[in-house]
């Protein structure tokens, strides 16, 4: 499973991206993180799946947080 960072996500619509360690970045929608909350901090660190998308596009799946905390965000 590829690591990476959540350095996106729109609570309000439920979507958001996913960069891997390798620098390709992944779409992905809420139902799409394994704990079933449908939120999740951008800067967390996660391990996913890529999978084809509805659109023809790959997007991030079986989103599972990983390690300790995000990092803090600058205000």
């Amino acid at each position: 499973m590829p690591l990476g960072r959540v350095v996106a996500f729109d609570e309000q619509r439920g979507v958001g991206t996913v960069r891997a360690d390798s620098g390709a970045e992944h779409a992905f929608h809420c139902t799409a993180i394994v704990d079933g909350s449908r939120r999740i901090e951008v800067g967390a660190s996660v391990c996913f799946v890529v999978v084809a998308g509805h659109r023809g596009e790959w997007e991030a799946a079986e989103i599972e947080p990983v390690g300790g905390a995000a990092p803090p965000t600058a205000r």
